[in-house]
């Protein structure tokens, strides 16, 4: 079984915002995949869709993006998926626009969204595709910037990144090990 999950916040307002290029991927798996719709349970929209492989559940929290792991922890336990078994995307400040790194563990970083999973999940040992939206410039402070849409500019490296994010989390769900993913995809 996988589990993905892509951060965001719910609604229109939300929608095209940095914050919530994970819920992209989301969307960009459950296209390829031909996912059937979104259910609405666990405080989130999940899908599960049936693969050679196995079980692959989609996961879009509906908490916002601080309160994402009151969404995760519950699915987890309902589907009895463990730590190995998920994948989480989300944006990262600290990587340049288009950018994406994948990783095993590691800190929240200043995340909030990360810093609800793993105080819900007891762990930071999972893994993780951050992509990269950059640091606000200008003096903008980063609520206004991550919740802000990418500028004109941007929009090509970031249907990349989601593109690119989307090749990972199926080479996985191949059942390509992770740490095999981590070496193709961070070159």
């Amino acid at each position: 079984m996988r589990l993905i999950i892509g951060l965001g916040n719910p609604g229109k307002t939300y929608e095209n915002t940095r914050h919530n290029i994970g819920f992209q991927v989301i969307d960009e798996l459950a296209k390829r995949l031909q996912a059937p719709p979104f259910q609405q349970k666990f405080n989130g929209q999940y899908t599960t869709v049936h693969t050679a492989q196995g079980k692959v559940i989609l996961v879009k929290p509906m908490t916002y993006m601080n309160l994402s792991g009151e969404c995760v922890r519950p699915l987890a336990d309902y589907f009895e998926v463990n730590d190995e078994e998920l994948v989480v995307l989300y944006d990262d400040l600290d990587l340049p626009a288009g950018k994406i790194r994948l990783r095993q563990k590691g800190s929240a970083g200043g995340h909030n969204g990360m810093k609800s999973l793993i105080a819900h999940l007891g762990t930071s040992e999972f893994n993780r595709i951050r992509i990269g939206v950059d640091r606000p410039t200008g003096g903008m402070k980063v609520p206004d910037y991550v919740l802000s849409p990418f500028h004109k500019e941007e929009l090509p490296l970031m249907e990349e990144a989601v593109q690119k994010s989307a090749d990972a989390c199926e080479a996985w769900i191949k059942e390509t090990p992770f740490l095999e993913v981590m070496n193709k995809f961070n070159g």
